[in-house]
């Protein structure tokens, strides 16, 4: 049987210049169940679907608390995403304990890179294969950054990782420019809505999803399942079909434009690359 000769460690590179255990871990976060972040100027929201191996099983927990003002969710390996956030969790402490102050988001994003990285260059060491949305809020203000098993990290308005996560991207960008002025009830509203897109036909219930909530005089904490299916009841009582009501929005405007001029596609949902 054919076997790939340059991935039995980490440190052998392709003659394409490529590292194959970097790119399994980083295949191992797309396989996992999907997580989305989202922030406003006051608030950041995490949310994740929960997925059961079977029947049988109970669903792994997939949010976890750093500090009242940090939090992470995660895709990928779950013992991994457990081992960071312990790591995460005993530096805000060790901080906090020298300089009796909250531990800067940045500050923490980028120690956890670091550690992330060193396990692409040692070949006695694996790559983690977890990627994790670090949501965090401090004197600048919120921030929610996406840290990759390769050591790369990114700061964004809201993003997506995990299995079928294009689709609730795809729902984030066409919404992200409303984010930074939203309330805390508009952000929870897409942070569902993102949710349900990821689902593909299954009924978005409380039991399949945990939500978490920080922002400006409130810690860090998980919403409850009744408070989560009170939210998923309102919006679907309301009727309300964000992503329909956008692209029938996108048609009537088409529609109002001469024939003469060519219509633009900016209601056209963007590509991945």
């Amino acid at each position: 049987m054919f076997r790939n000769q340059y991935d039995t460690d980490v440190t052998t590179w392709s003659p394409a210049g490529r590292l194959f255990q970097v790119e399994y871990a980083m295949e191992a976060v797309k396989q996992g169940s999907a997580a989305i972040g989202l922030r406003s100027k006051s608030h950041v929201i995490l949310a994740c679907v929960n997925k059961a191996n079977s029947e049988l099983s109970s669903h792994q927990k997939k949010i976890f608390k750093v500090d009242d003002h940090i939090g992470v969710a995660i895709a990928g390996l779950t013992a991994d995403g457990r081992v960071l956030s312990r790591y995460m969790r005993s530096e805000c402490i060790n901080y906090s304990y020298s300089y009796e102050s909250p531990l800067p988001v940045g500050r923490l994003v980028v120690q956890l890179a670091d550690k992330a990285q060193v396990c692409t260059q040692r070949s006695w060491k694996r790559p983690y294969g977890v990627g994790l949305l670090v949501g965090g809020l401090d004197e600048s203000g919120a921030h929610l950054y996406y840290n990759c098993p390769s050591g790369n990290y990114f700061e964004y308005q809201a993003f997506a990782i995990g299995s079928r996560s294009q689709a609730a991207k795809t729902y984030l960008e066409r919404r992200y420019g409303s984010f930074t002025d939203s309330s805390r009830g508009s952000l929870l509203k897409d942070a569902l809505f993102a949710l349900r897109e990821t689902l593909q036909g299954e009924k978005l219930t409380s039991t399949n999803c945990t939500v978490a909530v920080l922002g400006i005089g409130e810690p860090f904490h998980m919403l409850d399942k009744d408070t989560i299916q009170g939210l998923i009841n309102e919006f679907e009582l309301a009727g309300e079909e964000a992503p329909a009501a956008s692209t029938d929005a996108a048609a009537d405007a088409e529609s109002a434009v001469p024939e003469a001029v060519a219509p633009t596609n900016e209601g056209a949902a963007p590509m991945d690359i």
